[in-house]
């Protein structure tokens, strides 16, 4: 990485009036984790990998919209945003946030010009009794607060007269009014916008969330307000930024996408979130080289790309990004000269992705049942690749067709871009963080149905015992037990990819194993790898490579049926296991094949299969 892009703070404190904090004289700059103040992390002297050279890109829409998965960086961007184009932001403050970055070098002529109005909705929770005049309130002491800090263009007399409506958007006309009276520019930034509809969609539902998106919804009316604004001729807002994870609820409250740009599938901006793997290497080296990370640079990237890598935002494009706060997760672990993570996904990665579950079944009054939805993710999980047209927006209803449920999986970045064609876009899961993430919720949504619910503390212990001991019978047997006690998964596993992704998802939710499904090894596609996790645990002895077989129920499952699909297996495990790949693990590690034959959801045959 060019010392450019990994910015630190340098600046003349000609007024006294900072500390310069990040002098490349302390050991190795503070990790900025769970930080999303461009104001703080500047001053401060904390890591920052210096993302400017996009803002003037991003001037090129003057209403713009931006979806990307969380912990991908996106408030932070928005505080970038506030600071570099708020007026009220004295220059020698300025100068000590954005000197020796690429927009400090050669800022635009917006920087320091508007009157920025900045909301930031993430803190909305689900009590919807309260949710209108909350909103009204929070909205209303933004707007109150704006104009307070902008006295020399909102005298007290014009302060009285904006606020004097009752709701917000009644303020907010009258805003656009004098600023378009006074010719006043003015900046609306809106981070997280759909963070509380979403919030109240998952445990209230479609009605409750309809309630305020559709018809008179206060939160309709909020962005019909502001495209009034933004859209008549010589408006009130000059520019708009608008941030989230999902373009559902736009869709809802426009009617149509209509409000701003959509840059979210715009390939010049695929880089402008996340880390690049250069990007990544240069922040381990920054850390070695300051002697805070002992491990081995090329090790670690390894194990980072792995888990952390593999999302693409946009078509024709060949850069992988790192998810942003998955990568400081690891360096906050690991600095100063800690070992490998023991756990390399940050369990507040798993907290925010737990927002998808109320995509995978109906509501209770109808049963609880799985949905087609459920389908469509288990296909994802269990081959790992699934062609979809990309939508740019589609509302909550039409959440049920199959290209936009897989399109809202993209946007969450539970599936990513791979490869594109004329008519089909291939997504494909981006890392192993996300293929646990999706495992997990293929088990909650089999829970939640009532279908299956595996005994985790039991089936942990034998799966380290196959870990440590090649005892891999025991493990077996439990799934297989389990299964045939809970009838309600009899007419669930119906399938050779159901049962492939039913077992991949329970051995994923144990840690000493890096799941690959259709991995390929020695030119074929071996159903699942069980690598040792040796980065974390470094004296697991066994690593397993899993074919699979299937009888329909329909089909006779006698014993010349069950052999010929056991040696089957047992010729391709052979094969498999001579990969110069598995070859290259340490000595210490043996690789075992399992023959795995079902007869519907009945495992009727299992056997080992030993490596060269």
């Amino acid at each position: 990485m060019s010392g450019e892009a990994l910015a630190f703070p340098a600046w003349h404190d000609g007024l006294g009036k900072f500390e310069n904090r990040g002098s490349m004289s302390e050991p190795y700059p503070r990790i900025p984790y769970g930080e999303a103040d461009i104001r703080r992390i500047r001053l401060r002297g904390w890591l920052y990998v210096d993302k400017t050279r996009f803002l003037r890109r991003l001037e090129d829409e003057s209403y713009a919209f931006l979806i990307r998965p969380r912990r991908f960086g996106k408030s932070l961007w928005v505080s970038l945003l506030e600071n570099y184009y708020s007026r009220i932001v004295a220059p020698d403050l300025w100068h000590a946030m954005f000197d020796g970055t690429d927009i400090g070098r050669e800022p635009t002529e917006d920087r320091s010009r508007y009157v920025v109005l900045r909301f930031n909705f993430s803190a909305f929770d689900d009590t919807l009794e309260t949710l209108q005049e909350r909103f009204q309130d929070y909205c209303g002491g933004i707007l109150r607060d704006a104009l307070e800090r902008n006295p020399d263009l909102f005298p007290d007399a014009a302060i009285r007269r904006i606020l004097s409506p009752p709701g917000i958007d009644g303020k907010l006309r009258e805003l656009f009014l004098h600023v378009r009276a006074h010719d006043i520019p003015l900046y609306v930034m809106i981070d997280e916008y759909d963070n509380f509809a979403n919030t109240i969609l998952a445990p209230r539902g479609p009605e409750a969330y309809q309630s305020f998106t559709h018809g008179g919804g206060f939160y309709r009316s909020f962005f019909a307000t502001l495209k009034a604004g933004a859209g008549e001729s010589g408006g009130g807002i000059e520019r708009l930024f608008i941030t989230g994870v999902s373009p559902v609820t736009m869709d809802d409250v426009t009617s149509g996408f209509n409000i701003a740009a959509n840059i979210s599938l715009n390939r010049h901006f695929n880089e402008m979130l996340g880390f690049t793997e250069s990007e990544v290497r240069g922040l381990l080296e920054l850390y070695r080289d300051r002697g805070a990370f002992d491990q081995d640079v090329d090790e670690a990237l390894g194990l980072m790309r792995e888990w952390y890598n593999g999302y693409r935002f946009a078509k024709n494009v060949e850069t992988d990004m790192y998810n942003t706060d998955m990568v400081l997760y690891y360096l906050k672990q690991s600095v100063p000269n800690e070992p490998v993570p023991e756990d390399p996904i940050d369990v507040n990665v798993r907290i925010d992705y737990g927002k998808l579950r109320h995509l995978l079944t109906v509501s209770r009054e109808a049963g609880s049942r799985l949905n087609g939805n459920f389908d469509l993710l288990r296909q994802a999980a269990g081959e790992g690749v699934v062609d979809a047209n990309v939508n740019p927006s589609f509302p909550l209803s039409r959440l049920s067709d199959r290209d936009n449920f897989l399109s809202l999986l993209h946007y969450f970045g539970l599936l990513s871009i791979r490869r594109e064609s004329r008519d089909k876009t291939r997504l494909g899961i981006p890392n192993q963080t996300v293929r646990r993430l999706l495992y997990g919720h293929l088990r909650d949504g089999w829970r939640d149905a009532g279908v299956f619910d595996a005994d985790v503390y039991r089936f942990s212990n034998l799966v380290a015992d196959m870990a440590y001991k090649g005892a891999w019978r025991p493990a077996i047997k439990h799934l297989r037990d389990a299964v045939a006690a809970k009838t309600g998964i009899r007419d669930y596993m119906d399938g050779e990819k159901v049962v492939h992704a039913f077992m991949a998802a329970h051995f994923g939710m144990v840690g000493y194993f890096v799941i690959h499904s259709e991995r390929e090894l020695n030119m074929g596609y071996a159903d699942l790898h069980l690598e040792p996790f040796l980065a974390a645990y470094p004296n697991v002895a066994y690593g397993y490579v899993v074919e699979l077989k299937y009888l329909k129920r329909s089909e006779a499952a006698d014993e010349a049926a069950i052999t010929e699909r056991l040696d089957q297996a047992k010729k391709q495990l052979r094969r498999y296991l001579a990969d110069e790949g598995l070859r290259g693990f340490p000595p210490s590690v043996r690789h075992v094949g399992l023959a795995l034959v079902f007869h519907g959801w009945e495992l009727v045959a299992s056997e080992a299969v030993e490596g060269p």
